[in-house]
């Protein structure tokens, strides 16, 4: 409530009108009532002359000693002044002490737990479906080989876990070599490297926590059953201009280990992506004046897809040091190509990284810097088939460092 409130709430009658209501309105010997007349002289006021001339005389008297005293007192040295003790101001109406120190303590924060992270690393060589080199292989044309890409990414990561769940959020900003180049549909070469933004949420909410109880979970074996939601948003500056737009739903589990923490999600997948090909000069098969712009908006399937996370501590090196990684398997999810001609495959990818505390090691400062190395592997990238389109196998060694802002 605001202090405007109560200070309307005050009676707007003036001084005047208070002061006559404070007032008696009585009929007789009211302060409102008129004055008796006056006593005619002669007869009865006559004799009282007398009397009324020595109380007036003794009231002079009584004046005269009264202003004698107050000049005396005027006379003396005042006293020195006392000083009277601030009291602490007491809390609101109504409001027990105890309850009035709680409230004007700061309130707690909304997150149990909150990380954020920033981290640099080397990706490489990558893999991009579609991307081949000729090489020589002993004909007159030479043959085509994939295309080895390297990457420089930039992370930023966040947790937290709050009354009834978590959120994650993974943002990639990665930077191909010259190899993988930039383009759009009037330059498919742009002579620099392409960049790619991936963003990726992952929620949980989970019904022990709200409904305070143990019922969803497996004793031993699963701590928790959570609803798992997320979304999954990239884009690229190439010619393909990749547009992807994906969402999760399903149920997750969190293992119960001994130490660090190993999740599953089992999920429904619905992806939305797009084929800036469709329709170009680099299309086989080209047929003038056909409308290619259904093929440039992709649509999948709904489909299965499992996500396996894990960070395990790895105390018996003596060092601190942890493995952290994810696994992510999808299963086929429609068809794609320059005219949507090819089936999807199962997609795999699995990354672990060796991950050293490094404050901890040097100055006993646990999860503030962290240097990793890692090994990523990806079956199928995209869901490409293999068969169909070249380089869809991922080979890569990672190399990076992190900071945790905190």
């Amino acid at each position: 409530m605001s202090g405007a409130g109560a200070v309307g709430a005050l009676p707007t009658h003036s001084i005047g009108d208070r002061m006559h209501t404070a007032l008696p309105d009585e009929s007789n010997g009211s302060p409102h009532a008129p004055l008796p007349p006056p006593a005619e002289e002669g007869g009865r006021g006559a004799s009282l002359r007398p009397l009324r001339a020595s109380l007036l005389i003794a009231a002079l008297l009584l004046a005269q000693a009264h202003l004698t005293g107050t000049a005396q007192a005027l006379d003396k040295p005042a006293p020195p002044a006392q000083t009277v003790p601030a009291q602490p101001n007491p809390p609101e109406a109504g409001v027990p002490l105890a309850a009035a120190t709680v409230m004007a303590a700061p309130p707690p924060s909304f997150f149990s737990f909150s990380d954020t992270v920033v981290s640099y690393r080397f990706q490489g060589p990558a893999a991009e479906p579609g991307l081949y080199v000729i090489r020589p292989n002993g004909t007159a044309n030479g043959g085509y080989a994939p295309r080895e890409v390297p990457k420089n990414v930039v992370n930023l990561f966040h947790a937290n876990s709050w009354a009834y769940g978590t959120n994650l959020i993974w943002l990639d900003i990665l930077r191909s070599g010259s190899q993988d180049p930039a383009g759009d549909k009037r330059i498919f070469d742009k002579g620099v490297g392409a960049t790619e933004v991936y963003l990726i949420y992952r929620g949980v909410l989970s019904p022990n926590k709200v409904f305070d109880t143990n019922a969803f979970a497996i004793p031993g074996l699963v701590k928790d059953i959570g609803l798992s939601f997320g979304a999954d948003i990239n884009t690229k500056d190439t010619t393909f201009d990749s547009e992807k737009r994906a969402g999760t739903f399903g149920l997750s589990f969190a293992f119960d280990v001994p130490a660090g923490f190993v999740n599953l999600k089992v999920q429904g997948y619905k992806e939305f992506s797009r084929n800036g090909f469709a329709g170009t000069k680099i299309q086989p098969g080209l047929q003038p004046g056909f409308d290619y712009s259904d093929f440039r908006s992709v649509e999948y399937k709904m489909t299965p897809e499992f996500e396996l996370t894990y960070t395990i501590p790895l105390p018996f090196t003596g060092l601190p040091l942890s493995l952290a990684g994810f696994n992510t398997i999808i299963l086929p999810k429609g068809r794609y190509g320059f005219t949507n001609d090819n089936d999807t495959q199962l997609e795999f990818v699995s990354q672990t990284n060796l991950v050293l505390d490094i404050g901890q090691l040097v100055d006993n400062a646990p999860n503030r810097v962290e240097a990793f190395v890692g090994f990523q592997y990806w079956h199928n990238k995209f869901g490409a088939d293999p068969r169909r389109t070249i380089n869809t196998e991922e080979k890569a060694l990672i190399a990076g460092v992190s900071y945790h802002l905190k």
